[in-house]
């Protein structure tokens, strides 16, 4: 037979309405209380119907992730830690891809929260920072939590100082004696893209190198955006001995064009990556990145909005540390370079 709430209740010695807010993670529950109660749980090998959890809580246990980035690796990285967030707390996860440029947006991301009743969105770039969407789910009270988003003075989430990370990668490339360096851009709408040229341009500044626009060039996050970004610069009478591709997926993109133009990595041009992708550690040489944590991210963010959602708080948005993966793509600047620096 199946084993019921009431069975854990009589044998952890507790109420039914206890063990209900134990397996709910609500508050005010005192710690022997929990551990008897998941204790219990354990022994008769509990498992709660979903269906009836739902009816009796009105709730669907439900979260719904949204994204429109065509970077599949940034996409599994932070859906798999939504969904570490949502097991650990006994919620499902669903992934909807959508394209937020798309006239019927809002539409469907309307249709979805009527159709499915999820308790709370996690909202990736550039569905973040959609103005209509969130002016939409902010009037019909939808819980929702941000990553990445462009502005970080409110609301839920998870953000990470991609302004000081592109800085300090400038920094990099300007201690291995290069002066012509460019950058690969996302699409303009994404939230990553402002914050991350931002810090391109503050690692000239700091550096004393002028800004050239055109060493600047918008990629949209993507591998063919990379390879037709760097056709680009490759062309230029003074091509840049340093790439800074606004992703991982755009530097993959550089360096397919580097090996069509007979360029080696690092020797004639250095190459880097933003995320930390698995992907950055399959090429070949392993790409120099920032390190972006966003299984992380993706985990905190979901966090954050269980928060308010399960315990009636104001849920935080979190700041997460960044590093850079120093790898085989970036070195010295080839010596003609630095000659004529000299």
């Amino acid at each position: 037979m199946r084993t019921r709430i009431e069975d854990v209740a009589r044998q952890a010695g507790v109420s039914p309405k206890t063990v209900s807010r134990v397996l709910n993670n609500e508050p005010n529950v005192r710690e022997a209380l929990r551990e008897r109660t998941l204790a219990a749980v354990r022994a008769l090998g509990y498992r709660p119907n979903p269906s009836a959890r739902s009816l009796a809580s009105n709730r669907s246990f439900l979260i719904a992730l949204l994204y429109d980035n065509p970077s599949p690796y940034y996409v599994m990285e932070v859906q798999n830690g939504v969904l570490d967030a949502c097991d650990e707390h006994r919620y499902s996860m669903m992934v909807r891809p959508l394209l937020s440029s798309a006239p019927d947006f809002l539409e469907r991301v309307d249709a979805l929260v009527s159709q499915f009743r999820p308790d709370g969105l996690v909202l990736t770039p550039p569905i973040a920072d959609h103005a209509k969407l969130l002016a939409l789910l902010q009037s019909r009270g939808t819980p929702h939590a941000r990553i990445s988003p462009k502005s970080r003075s409110r609301g839920v989430g998870a953000t990470l100082d991609e302004r000081s990370a592109a800085r300090e990668m400038v920094r990099h490339l300007v201690t291995l004696g290069h002066r012509r360096i460019a950058h690969i851009t996302g699409h303009h709408s994404h939230g990553a893209s402002s914050w991350r040229l931002l810090g391109y341009r503050d690692g000239l500044e700091q550096a004393g190198l002028p800004f050239d626009p055109a060493l600047v060039v918008e990629g949209l996050f993507s591998f063919d955006s990379g390879v037709v970004a760097a056709r680009q610069l490759f062309a230029l009478r003074r091509r840049p001995t340093a790439v800074f591709a606004g992703n991982d997926d755009t530097a993959a993109g550089v360096m397919w064009a580097a090996a069509e133009h007979g360029l080696s990595i690092p020797g004639d041009v250095s190459i880097c990556g933003f995320d930390d992708t698995p992907l950055s550690r399959q090429v070949w040489p392993a790409l120099t990145t920032v390190c972006q944590p966003s299984q992380d991210m993706g985990r905190i963010a979901t966090q954050q909005l269980l928060r308010t959602i399960d315990n009636d708080a104001e849920g935080d948005m979190v700041s997460v540390p960044f590093t850079l993966q120093l790898r085989r793509s970036t070195g010295a600047a080839p010596l003609r370079a630095r000659a004529r620096k000299a």
